[in-house]
């Protein structure tokens, strides 16, 4: 079923493993010529240029960009109770989590009178994208909006495609999430468009309703028009990441449970055909059973087909290694966005890893456990970005401003060294700015001599 990397006995170099561990990814530049007209075309016609393509590709025309606020209370009332039940336990466990992961702002002496204080700003109006298509994730309303909200954004826009199913409007589990999060402004367009209509707006939407207000910063995951439409809009708004199909890597030795294993790395591999899983083990044995068990299992989910696609992939497969301490280097060299360890002493185990999206440690702490409710953001790096990024969380939408406040004494004291700066990068305007503030000492001086 999935495919068998042997490592044993190799020298396990960085070079070498980016070389021979099995990725997948997108490739964003091959659609950029598509998403790039696309775009521009959103720039300048505003809302219907959006709702042109969402009718060319989500084969529907909603009559307005905006959801009416009663039609998310409506999803609301009619949601399933236990699935309301889940979703507010969600948001509780996620809401404490990324409240406390606010930094507080802190003032530094560093003389009398000379002080730089950091303070934190929320960006002001945030744009969370959820896709739509295959599935329905309401989990990402909860995993983009909470940490906006603690991070105190002033003004949030959900969006998310409209489906014929329910008559141009995003899926109702969608809608009511949003609801219940107190999350009002809800625009029914997906893809690259709805990215492109998040950075730019329209003032004057032709649908007869209120400016679309353009956006400071966009999060959230979709596909590789998605991302290409965000690498397209960067610079003009702030976004979180390229995300890349979903990926999990399991480290685990003998004492692993095979058939935990096995179902973990189907539940990754049900997302999408180009989701990666893969097991890392130094042992053959463990290898060969949980290779027995997916193949055995994989069937019984709704979505084998897809499942099975990404299990045969080149992204993929089983790496085996000759120790624990290669299984960890193997681990760091891949950079996972979900890692999951199953070994002897799976805490410290976990403590050694430095490049994962998010760590789940132990066999109780499953990825899907991460994907819905165990309080930890589930939009992570991917295709090995975890080694220089981070996940979504609340410091995405704060901004670190630095207050500098120096008295006329705490200038003097390092105005000579400013002015020496100046005068060595050639910069002589600079020196003098200093100099000016200390204009009527020199003059004194003069006079007493």
């Amino acid at each position: 079923m999935l495919r068998t990397i042997d490592l044993r006995g190799e020298e396990l170099t960085t070079s070498r493993l980016r070389r021979v561990l099995p990725r997948g990814g997108t490739d964003v530049s091959s659609v950029m010529g598509t998403v790039i007209p696309m775009v521009e075309k959103v720039r300048k016609g505003g809302a219907a240029a959006a709702l042109d393509f969402g009718e060319k590709f989500d084969g529907i025309r909603p009559a307005a960009v905006r959801v009416p606020k009663a039609e998310l209370k409506k999803a609301a009332e009619e949601l399933d109770s236990s699935v309301r039940a889940a979703i507010e336990e969600s948001i509780a466990r996620v809401r404490a989590v990324h409240a406390d992961q606010k930094p507080a702002s802190h003032t530094t002496t560093l003389a009398p009178g000379a002080t730089v204080t950091e303070v934190f700003q929320p960006i002001e109006r945030v744009g969370l994208y959820v896709p739509g298509g295959k599935a329905v994730y309401p989990s990402s309303v909860i995993m983009n909006a909470v940490p906006a909200q603690e991070a105190g954004a002033a003004a949030m826009v959900v969006a998310s495609p409209p489906q014929k199913e329910f008559g141009g409007l995003p899926h109702p589990t969608v809608l009511a999430t949003c609801h219940m999060l107190g999350v009002d402004d809800v625009w029914a367009v997906g893809g690259g468009q709805a990215i492109g209509l998040l950075a730019y707006g329209d003032d004057e939407p032709v649908t007869g309703e209120e400016a679309l207000e353009p956006v400071d910063i966009i999060t959230g995951p979709g596909n590789v028009f998605v991302a290409a439409a965000k690498r397209a809009v960067q610079g003009a708004v702030g976004i979180d990441a390229e995300a890349g199909p979903t990926e999990i890597a399991i480290l685990a030795d003998e004492t692993a449970n095979p058939v935990y294993v096995a179902y973990d790395l189907i539940s990754q591999a049900e997302h999408d055909p180009m989701a990666a899983s893969v097991l890392i083990t130094d042992s053959e044995d463990f290898a060969a059973a949980v290779n027995a068990e997916v193949a055995q299992r994989f069937t019984a989910t709704a979505n084998a087909e897809r499942a099975a696609e990404a299990l045969r992939g080149e992204q993929s497969g089983i790496v085996v290694v000759d120790d624990l301490e290669a299984g960890i280097a193997v681990a760091d060299a891949y950079a996972a966005e979900h890692l999951e360890v199953h070994t002897k002493n799976a805490r410290a185990v976990a403590e050694r890893i430095r490049h994962a999206g998010a760590i789940f440690v132990g066999e109780y702490s499953p990825v899907p456990l991460g994907d819905y409710s165990a309080g930890s953001n589930h939009v992570l790096p991917t295709s090995g970005t975890a080694r220089f990024s981070a996940g979504l969380s609340t410091h995405t939408f704060l901004r670190p401003v630095n207050l500098i406040e120096y008295d006329r004494a705490a200038l003097g004291e390092v105005a000579q060294n400013v002015i020496a700066f100046a005068t060595a990068e050639d910069l002589p305007a600079h020196g003098e700015a200093i100099a000016a503030r200390f204009a009527d000492d020199t003059d004194t001086q003069k006079e007493e001599a």
